[in-house]
């Protein structure tokens, strides 16, 4: 372990799992819990966009692929930026940054609302489809530069040894709002069409506004005289020449492209597999978002060890359940796996965040956090491939075939990789 990273050792505790008060010690302090407000108000406007920003384009489409290419607008600019986004995040007040970034995802949802509203967004205007792929990308594009700073904020906001707690009860926060906000975004779109969610979800952004706004001002590293193309050529060789960030980063990537494309396909299970609608949709990602949640609670409580093995569980458990959910007609069923899918999903995403910070160096957090959200792009990709490979294959056979390998690299990641594996 580097060094560095020994002066952030989360504290190690004893004995399983148990819904101890520390498994909610983070939320004593004041600055956290305002963080978690705005996180709050943002995640539950993303978690509505999943539902209505794909099944919009769907029927206004009825095509696999250009829910694919809606996807890679938004990989795009990630992708490009996302670098760009880790050094503003190690150079600049992130309290700042976060606040542009969502005052610009509220302008981004007021537009498309006004669009709807005023009748251009609709199936009586065939090409107007253009609007959601200009959107997903400028919404790909603020991501970018705004989430390395909304991560790495974490650490400057709490102590060492309550990094896992606090990311853990992130993470856990998201996925309460994965089981409320898809629901109420289906439920809202079945009552009073799209237009509702969107006027809605920039509400949500303003309320994030709001909260972080009142946050005091965390530490900056700032790094005087050094281009931004030098310092992304030192966050590269940094990764590089670090073994346990270098694998991390290489699994979570693996586990991105082949587990996250099911959810921008997901309005095809619910309209034309499973035949449950808009409200049928909300509610399968609120399902998923049940057992994601209750992945956070254990993981906030568990004590600090065999992360890695954990971290590779996760795979084969998202991916075994993942392909028998791609496979399912039975809605009772579907409703079942989707659970472990969220279970699964929800342990990826903490133990990769939680191991990254817990070794990478301080002046490095921004640029590594990047690149670990950088993979959020090139998911899109995947899902992109996944789109195209449903209009030929079928969605079933996209979807289960990415399942089916994800379970192959994480066993295979068990067996070989050791050093991941034995990562505490």
């Amino acid at each position: 372990m580097n060094t560095e990273a020994g002066s952030r050792v989360v504290g190690g505790g004893r004995g399983g799992f148990s819904l101890r008060p520390k498994t909610f010690s983070s939320f004593k302090n004041p600055v956290y819990r305002l963080y978690y407000g705005g996180m709050l108000g943002q995640m539950a406007a993303m978690n509505m966009q999943l539902v209505v920003g794909s099944l919009l384009i769907y029927r206004l489409t009825g095509s696999a692929a250009i829910l694919g290419v809606m996807s890679l607008a938004n990989a795009i600019p990630m992708i490009c930026l996302s670098l760009f986004g880790g050094i503003i995040a190690d150079r600049m007040q992130k309290k700042y940054v976060i606040i542009i970034g969502q005052t610009a995802f509220a302008v981004v949802s007021l537009s498309i609302a006004l669009a709807l509203t005023l009748g251009y967004l609709s199936v009586e205007n065939p090409g107007s489809w253009w609007i959601l792929v200009i959107s997903s990308m400028l919404q790909g594009s603020t991501m970018a530069l705004i989430l390395p700073s909304r991560q790495a904020i974490i650490g400057e906001i709490v102590g060492g040894e309550q990094l896992m707690n606090a990311i853990s009860l992130n993470v856990m926060g998201m996925n309460a709002l994965q089981i409320l906000a898809p629901a109420l975004a289906g439920f809202l779109v079945d009552a009073f069409d799209f237009e509702a969610v969107y006027y809605t979800m920039t509400g949500m952004y303003l309320m994030a506004v709001v909260f972080i706004a009142l946050l005091p001002l965390t530490g900056t590293t700032v790094k005087g005289g050094v281009s931004a193309l030098t310092s992304i050529k030192e966050g590269l060789n940094y990764v590089r020449h670090d073994t346990i960030i270098l694998i991390v980063l290489l699994f979570t990537l693996f586990a991105i492209l082949l587990a996250m494309p099911y959810i921008i396909l997901l309005p095809i299970f619910a309209d034309d597999i499973l035949k449950v609608g808009a409200s049928g949709m909300g509610v399968l990602m609120s399902v998923s978002g049940v057992g994601a949640m209750i992945g956070s609670l254990v993981l906030a409580s568990l004590p600090n060890k065999k992360r890695g093995l954990l971290l590779l569980a996760s795979g084969v458990l998202s991916g075994s359940a993942l392909a028998g959910f791609a496979f399912s007609s039975v809605w009772p069923l579907s409703l079942t796996l989707i659970v472990f899918v969220g279970l699964g999903q929800s342990g990826r995403m903490a133990l990769s965040n939680t191991l990254l910070q817990y070794y990478v160096k301080n002046e490095y957090l921004g640029r590594v956090m990047s690149l670990f959200l950088m993979q959020l792009g090139l998911a899109s990709f995947g899902s992109f491939a996944a789109g195209v490979l449903a209009e030929a294959i079928g969605v079933q056979w996209a979807i289960g075939g990415f399942a089916i390998i994800l379970v192959f690299v994480s066993i295979m990641a068990l067996s070989f990789v050791p050093r991941l594996r034995r990562l505490e």
